[in-house]
C-alpha cells in the first residue's frame, strides 16, 4: 500500500482513519499487523516465564508445552490490542506528517522498533508506570520525585516549584542524578535509546540511501543534552557486538543463556579462539564489564 500511494494519499488515509472512517481504519490497522504481529510475538515470548506450561498460547504459532485442556493465555492478544491502540491511535495518526519522505509505513514501523515503544509495552504489562531505582530514592526524599519529573521532560523550574524547594537545591539535584545514571550506565531511563541489532548499521548515514524519518519528537531538559550526546559519541564507537550484548544485558536486562542462545544463532564469538558454541556466562559477563569500562573511557572528556 505504501508505496504505491503519494504521499498526499498517506497523509489524507492517517487523517481519514483518526477521523474514524471505517474503510481508512481497516486499511490503517491492515498495515500495522505484521509489525503488531512481529512484537507481540517478541516481546511475549521475552516475559512469558512459566506461563507457557500453564496456559495455552495465542500466538501464531503458538509457544510452549501447556495442557490441551488448559486455558488460553491472554497476554497475546491484549498485547496486539494494546499495540494497535499505541501505533494507530487517532493522536498517533494526526503526528504523521510524512517529512522527508516518509511513508505511513515508515513511520509506524520506526515507532514498533524503538526503545519507548517497549518500555510502554513494558509498563503496561506489568502494571506499573515508572519503577524508580533504589539508588535514586536513597539519594533523598525528593529524589524520586525529580527523577519522575526528568523522565516526564519537566522543566526544572516546574519541579521545583511543584516540590516547593528552592530552584538552587533541585538544580544540584538534577545533576547528581543525572551523573549517577550516567555512571551506571543507566541514562536511558530518562530518555530510552533506539534498539540495536546485529544485523542492521545504526551509524549515521548523513546524505545516504536511508532518510531521517518523521518522527513525532519532544522538548527536553536542558541538563541532558550534554550527557546524551557524548552517550550518543563514545556508543558510536563500539562495535555491533558489544552494542548488542550491553543493549541485551545491560538496557533491556535478558537473562545471559538468552543472550548466549542469540549469538550462538547468529554464529557471533565475543572472545578470540572461542567458538560461540562453547561461550558460556562467565564469558560473557566478562565481555559485559570489559566493555562498560571502554565506554566509560569513551565518555571521559578529551585533554
Amino acid at each position: 500500500m505504501s508505496g504505491n500511494q503519494s504521499t498526499q494519499q498517506q497523509l489524507q488515509l492517517a487523517e481519514q482513519a483518526a477521523q474514524g472512517d471505517a474503510p481508512a481504519r481497516n486499511q490503517v490497522n491492515a498495515l500495522a499487523d505484521p509489525m503488531i504481529r512481529f512484537q507481540t510475538d517478541r516481546f511475549c515470548k521475552r516475559f512469558c516465564r512459566e506461563n507457557r506450561y500453564r496456559y495455552r498460547c495465542t500466538l501464531i504459532p503458538p509457544w510452549g508445552g501447556a495442557p490441551t485442556d488448559a486455558a488460553l493465555c491472554e497476554w497475546g492478544n491484549a498485547s496486539y490490542a494494546w499495540m494497535l491502540d499505541d501505533l494507530t491511535g487517532s493522536k498517533r495518526l494526526l503526528k504523521y506528517q510524512a517529512r522527508n519522505g516518509a511513508s505511513l509505513f515508515d513511520y509506524l514501523y520506526q515507532i514498533a522498533n524503538s526503545r519507548p515503544f517497549y518500555e510502554r509495552w513494558k509498563d503496561w504489562r506489568f502494571g506499573r508506570r515508572v519503577q524508580v531505582p533504589s539508588y535514586i530514592q536513597d539519594m533523598g526524599p525528593t529524589a524520586a520525585r525529580v527523577f519522575l519529573g526528568l523522565r516526564a521532560h519537566d522543566e526544572i523550574d516546574n519541579i521545583a516549584q511543584k516540590l516547593g524547594c528552592p530552584l538552587t537545591e533541585i538544580q544540584a539535584l538534577c545533576q547528581r542524578i543525572i551523573a549517577l545514571l550516567t555512571q551506571k550506565r543507566r541514562l536511558h531511563l530518562l530518555n530510552p535509546p533506539s534498539s540495536v541489532s546485529l544485523t542492521e548499521n545504526h551509524h549515521d548515514d548523513p546524505g545516504g540511501e536511508h532518510p531521517q524519518l518523521d518522527i513525532a519528537s519532544h522538548d527536553e531538559p536542558a541538563e541532558l543534552h550534554e550527557e546524551k550526546q557524548m552517550l550518543r559519541a563514545a556508543w558510536k564507537n563500539l562495535d555491533a557486538v558489544e552494542q548488542f550484548v550491553l543493549e541485551a544485558l545491560v538496557i533491556e536486562e535478558q537473562d545471559a543463556s538468552q543472550v548466549l542462545q542469540a549469538l550462538q544463532s547468529l554464529g557471533v564469538s565475543i572472545k578470540k579462539g572461542v567458538a560461540p558454541a562453547d561461550t558460556d556466562r562467565q564469558q560473557l559477563y566478562y565481555f559485559r564489564r570489559k566493555t562498560l569500562l571502554r565506554l566509560a573511557r569513551l565518555m571521559e572528556p578529551q585533554a
